[in-house]
């Protein structure tokens, strides 16, 4: 299964690479698919490529989905019910 994440551009090094926050973790993620992005833009991120823009309000919400599933007793990796 793949899984893309929302984060939250906050620094532009180079316009091909950002740092990209994703609450308690920052990492290095390339622009090259998406080079219209910006800082401040949330951006949904796969195998360290920015892959789309997304709406704030978009973002948040798949980040609560991401933390009511990880908080489920019953969730095991890499198995859903």
């Amino acid at each position: 299964m793949c899984l893309a994440v929302p984060g939250k551009i906050v620094k532009i090094k180079d316009r091909q690479i950002a740092d990209v926050d994703y609450g308690s973790l920052m990492r290095e993620v390339s622009l090259r698919l998406i080079p219209e992005a910006g800082v401040g833009d949330w951006v949904l991120v796969h195998a360290g490529f920015a892959i789309q823009v997304l709406d704030e309000g978009v973002a948040k919400e798949t980040l609560s989905i991401f933390e009511e599933l990880l908080q489920r007793e019953e969730f095991e990796c890499g198995k859903f019910e």
